[in-house]
Parts: C-alpha cells; structure tokens; sequence
C-alpha cells in the first residue's frame, strides 16, 4: 500500500510564508502591549487585564460565525485575505489611540476580524498537507520563526531608536522613552497584516464543503462532545489561562533581572523583555522540528503529559528560583509547553473531526484557548497582579504560583482522565 504523498516544495513555501507572516502580526505587539499600556499609557493593572480580556471577544464568535462561512460559503484563503486587511488598518491605530474607552472598542474589533485567522490558517494547512503528523510541523514552524524575528527587530528598535543615550540619564527615564517607542511594533503589525491579506489571495484554493449538517458549528460541536476532545477541550480551559500569566507579565519580569551580562543580551534581543523571551521560541524551533519523530513514537496523551510538565516546571522557576542563570533557560521550556500541548491539541482535533467541519472545529478549540480561556485568563492575571503589586512593587512569587499549581493539577487530570489509545475517526480525503 502506497504512503502519502510528498510535500511539494511549492506548497511548503507557500503554506511556510502563510505561517511566518500570520504568527509575526501577533508577536510584533503582544509581548509588549501590558508595558505599554500600564506605563505609557498609565492603565490600571486591572483595566489592562479587562482590556486582554475584550481582545479575546472575536474568539468566541469564530467558530459560530466564521467557521460556518470558511466550511460553507466562502473559500478560506478569501476570508483571510479579508480580515488580514481590515486587522492590518485596525493595529496600526493602537499607536495613536490613547483613552480608555478607545482601547475598548479597538479590542472587540480587532478581535473580530484577527482572532477566527489563527484556527483558518491551520484548517488551510491541514487541508492541502498529505501527511498531517509529518508535514504540519515543518509549515507551522515557520510561524515561530515569524514570532522570533519580529520579537529581535522590535527589541533592536527600541535599543537603537528609542533608547536615549547620557550619562545623567537614569533607568527610569530610559525605561519611560523605550516604552512609548513601542508604538511602533503597532505599525509594524499593521504593515503586516496587509502584506499578508494581499499574501492570503495567492494562497492554495480552499472551498467549503458540503456536510451532513448545514450549520457547520452544531456538526463540530457534537464531534467535540465526545473522548478524547471533550478532555483536551476541557484540560485545555485552565492552561489556556495560566498562559496568560506567562505573555502578559513575562516581559515585565525580565525587566527586573540584574543579570551580569545584560548589556551583552541587549546587544543580541534588544530591551522591553519580548526580543528576550524569544529564547522560548527557538527551543520552539527545534521541539517542532523533532516532533514528526515523537507523534510517530509515542502516544498523543504522553507527549501532552511532557507540555503540561513543561508547564509547571517554567512557572514554578519564575516564582521560586528568581535567578537570572535560572530564568533564561527557563524561558526555553517554551519550546515543549507550545511543541508539546497546544501543537498536539491542534493535530488531535483535526484527527478526531470529519473533513467537513475542520474549521469549526478548529475554531471551537479556538474558542476555549484564544476565547474564553484568554478572557477567564487575563481577568484572573489582572486580579492577581493587582492584589501582587499592592503594596507598590510586584511580587512575581505570587503572581507565578498561581498558574504553576494550576498546571499541575491540569497535568493530573491528563493523566486520569485522557485515553491513552483513542479510536481515530474515519475522514474523507
């Protein structure tokens, strides 16, 4: 019997610039966004985790609205290209807009019209890839390769083009002008995401489908209700939060380091604390590009179990080992909390839901990792952080214990509940 087909060389270039460029839009903004809008912007703790939270809003509407269009009605490259483009001129404006009531409504927007394009460009990929646990991992890193480069050359800019240089400058001076520089990595995003809609019109056809039931989501939803997706969804709700905890207050965190050789790693990833967390993406690289081998080898729940582990072991770093020598590397167990959890989950629900509804069902994951784990998430970190830094400096112990407990119990309830060996479902080509 004949194995799957190669992939082409075309296709992966295609499909591989799709990736870098829809996963560079969201890392040129968002490690930096709770820096600046805390202290450029002089936002509340709490408002800011309010406004992470409305950002999350398009997520939950994806995969009722979306997801029935891109599996009904509309090509999926298409729709891509539509919001890319709208997105594309909506992040651009983040650098200007300054009142609160602003930041609101550009959130619900956004979110609207960025949030159903991260589960679209997957169900695109898993569409035209012969071989899902060979080929989607060779594609999808490419969007980590995005997220480090922009994440450097913001940190590059703000080091370069934002940092003022003299000798009776204090930190806090320098701190105040790298922070207003962010703006930039709005336009940058924007530039971007236009770049890219425009990009999305080149992209492999992708039609809807005609399925056994004409509302799309209702098809997915009850695929979803049962083992294993039902324990994935459901383990998936509280990391979905404690990864908040991580992209909002990681950058902030790396502020405060006295590491010996930071002028050193400045030099390398910039200043502001997102050019250095890109470590977490490299490891990211290397998880990815080793997992065809272990999706091969090992049983999904086994590789989920070494995320999780992942997890708890980076957080309970940052909260009880506070030590430069510690935290850097910690910040490469990045690379098996996404290459081993949500790079998984993202395989496991394409292989446990009929082709026709492959979009409604990524949207659904969506809707509980980028949806309303994001929003359940962000309102918790905000809490946190608030009750952390009452008493005028954050105390990252707590504000990091928090979600490192909660992975832990999250990796117990895999372990109990999650079949080892679940019965694949049959899918037409």
């Amino acid at each position: 019997m004949n194995g799957p087909q190669p992939l082409s060389l075309g296709l992966n270039a295609r499909l591989s610039v799709m990736m870098f460029l829809q996963y560079a839009i969201w890392g040129a903004w968002l490690p930096l966004f709770w820096s600046f809008l805390t202290e450029h912007r002089h936002i509340s703790p709490k408002d800011t985790g309010n406004l992470f939270s409305i950002a999350a809003i398009g997520a939950l509407l994806a995969p009722w609205i979306v997801g029935q269009f891109a599996d009904r009605y509309f090509h999926t490259e298409r729709f891509l290209a539509f919001s890319h483009i709208v997105g594309g001129v909506l992040v651009w404006q983040l650098a200007w807009i300054d009142s609160y009531g602003g930041l609101v409504a550009f959130g619900i927007l956004y979110s609207l019209v960025y949030a159903p394009t991260l589960p679209l460009t997957n169900s695109l990929a898993f569409h035209h890839l012969p071989d899902r646990d060979r080929d989607f991992g060779r594609v999808r890193v490419w969007g980590t390769v995005g997220w480090i480069v922009v994440g450097i050359s913001i940190g590059q800019w703000l080091l370069h083009r934002h940092t003022p240089e003299g000798a009776n400058l204090t930190k806090e001076v320098i701190r105040a002008a790298q922070v207003a520089g962010m703006a930039d990595s709005f336009r940058l995003s924007g530039l971007l995401g236009v770049f890219l809609g425009l990009y999305c019109l080149t992209l492999p056809k992708t039609p809807p489908q005609t399925g056994k039931a004409r509302y799309a989501p209702f098809e997915a939803l009850g695929e979803v209700k049962k083992m294993p997706l039902l324990a994935l969804f459901l383990i998936s709700f509280p990391i979905a939060c404690a990864h908040q905890f991580y992209f909002v207050h990681t950058a902030g965190f790396l502020g405060t380091l006295d590491h010996p050789a930071a002028e050193k790693i400045n030099s390398v990833f910039g200043v502001g604390g997102g050019g250095l967390m890109t470590i977490g993406q490299m490891a990211e690289i290397l998880v990815l590009a080793f997992m065809p081998f272990f999706a091969k080898r090992f049983s999904r729940k086994s590789v989920l179990a070494v995320g999780l582990a992942a997890y708890t072991a980076r957080f309970a770093i940052f909260a009880y080992v506070p030590a430069p020598e510690a935290i850097v590397p910690a910040l490469a167990l990045h690379g098996l909390v996404f290459g081993c959890f949500f790079f998984v989950c993202f395989m496991i629900v394409d292989e446990h839901t009929s082709s026709d509804v492959r979009a409604s069902a990524q949207g659904l994951f969506n809707l509980v990792v980028v949806g309303v784990g994001t929003i359940a998430g962000n309102l918790l970190a905000g809490e946190v952080a608030g009750v952390a830094s009452a008493s005028g400096k954050m105390d990252f112990r707590l504000l990091f214990s928090i979600p490192m407990w909660a992975c832990a119990a999250c990796l117990v309830l895999l372990l109990l509940v999650y079949p080892r060996a679940p019965k694949l479902r049959a899918q037409a080509a």
